[in-house]
């Protein structure tokens, strides 16, 4: 880890006061390597694993090189999914306090294009979206580059996985020749470099190594010879070891759907995430997850991305991924922030040449472990900690967190420590409670008021 100060860097004052207030200190290495080629006016590619720092080393050069009296758009950040976008979109704004007037606006698809359209004619400097809806305004003629001076491409090797070829194509033909572009990935296959090199002007390569220290890290091997004993051995695994929260990637939809289906009907808090869910399904998967309302996420790589928990307990690699670098990418999910964290991975005989892989890639020889006695699997399993209510009220009914925390601690209320997170958006509001309050929240929410007037509450389950 890089113990260089932000103060090293020729950034604005505001900016780094910003910095000290958010006890951001010392840049991580990807900011270390990557800030002061960006601040320079480089272009670059950049290999980081989820949590390195990466999305603070491209906001801060943006922020730095944004000219606020100018009310263009000077800055665009493509991101692989909405919820990635939303993430870029929230740390812009956290890290761009101290400066007035900076307008990000983040379009994506899955919400209504005409309020999108709007915005758009009320201006902004900072455009965070995902390729598909950026490349919709942009044929519709209502999103303009022509002013544009450093484009990002994040997450690029879950874009192109994700089809997004052709829209990033199109999106780059509509902007400056003269631009700066930057370009982070986790991993980097031939169309990453292939990519790089068709837009890209003399890059910085910057590489953050992606292995683990097994001390912060623990990673477990275990054979299975089917899918019976892949479940036998991950029921196993969640029973012995009762992590808060984790996520058991698979390779296909289909499997993430199969797996979720199976622990939720014996009973284990399962949720899934994958691309056949409705937008709303997803929001409600992500947002029960990170709020504590469901221990296990089963998921696809490309669903997870984006996915921003602090204290991922494990991580289940319900079959061996298909690449050294995005396994490596899985289990960087656990072990963040100085926390330990727990790393299962289940493989067959037909595996064998990805596991010799894995072991040059990691530098270890990789063992069969022996699983946990079936003894295990007469205890219950963990229950989440949080239920999760959905209000059918948001911004634009001008709720706020402050007002569902007063509704919830009334009169004959509950407590604000058994009040968990609360998300708020234009038209609803998510908020979690502890469990054996949900009777008595419930109950404050569906039968008291939020700023004069009652709104629809429902438990959300899976």
């Amino acid at each position: 880890m890089s113990q260089q100060p932000f103060s090293t860097l020729a950034l604005h004052a505001d900016l780094l006061k910003n910095l000290e207030s958010l006890d951001y200190h010392s840049m991580t290495d990807i900011q270390a390597q990557s800030l002061p080629h960006i601040l320079s006016g480089k272009d670059i590619i950049a290999q980081a694993k989820t949590g390195s720092g990466k999305t603070a080393a491209f906001a801060l050069g943006v922020l730095e090189k944004l000219n606020v009296k100018r009310f263009r758009i000077q800055s665009l950040i493509l991101c692989p999914t909405r919820e990635l976008a939303d993430q870029v979109g929230q740390e812009l704004r956290r890290l761009a306090r101290t400066i007035h007037n900076i307008k990000v606006l983040t379009l994506c698809g899955g919400v209504p294009f005409g309020p999108q359209i709007g915005s758009l004619e009320h201006g902004a400097h900072i455009i965070v979206g995902t390729p598909g809806r950026i490349e919709d305004h942009l044929r519709k003629g209502t999103l303009n580059l022509d002013d544009l001076e450093i484009l990002v491409l994040d997450e690029a090797d879950r874009m192109l996985d994700m089809g997004f070829q052709d829209s990033i194509d199109s999106i780059i033909d509509q902007t400056p020749k003269d631009r700066q572009t930057l370009l982070f990935s986790a991993t980097f296959p031939d169309q990453i470099n292939n990519i790089g090199k068709r837009i890209l002007i003399d890059p910085i390569t910057v590489k953050v190594e992606s292995t683990h220290n097994n001390d912060i890290i623990k990673q477990a091997f275990y054979k299975v010879e089917n899918n019976e004993e892949r479940m036998i051995a991950l029921r196993l695994l969640l029973q012995k070891h009762q992590p808060e929260s984790s996520v058991v990637f698979c390779n296909t939809k289909r499997e993430v759907q199969e797996v979720a289906d199976e622990l939720a009907n014996r009973g284990f808090s399962a949720i899934s995430l994958h691309g056949d869910l409705e937008q709303k399904e997803r929001d409600q998967a992500l947002i029960r997850f990170s709020n504590k309302s469901a221990c296990i996420l089963v998921a696809t790589d490309v669903a997870a991305r984006g996915l921003d928990i602090d204290n991922l307990s494990a991580v289940f690699n319900y079959h061996i991924a298909h690449d050294q670098e995005v396994h490596v990418h899985r289990i960087g999910r656990t072990g963040r922030a100085g926390s330990k964290g727990l790393a299962f991975s289940f493989y067959s005989s037909k595996d064998n040449h990805r596991i010799a892989l894995l072991e040059d890639y990691l530098d270890r020889n990789i063992k069969d472990e022996q699983l946990p006695s079936a003894e295990v699997l007469d205890t219950p399993p963990l229950q989440s900690t949080m239920i999760t209510l959905r209000i059918e009220g948001g911004k634009k009914q001008k709720i706020r967190p402050g007002d569902v925390v007063g509704a919830l601690t009334g009169q004959d209320g509950i407590t604000g420590a058994e009040v968990g997170k609360i998300q708020v958006s234009d038209n609803w509001t998510y908020v979690a409670v502890q469990r054996d309050t949900i009777k008595t929240a419930f109950k404050k929410l569906s039968e008291g008021k939020l700023k004069g007037r009652k709104f629809r509450v429902m438990v959300v389950r899976g």
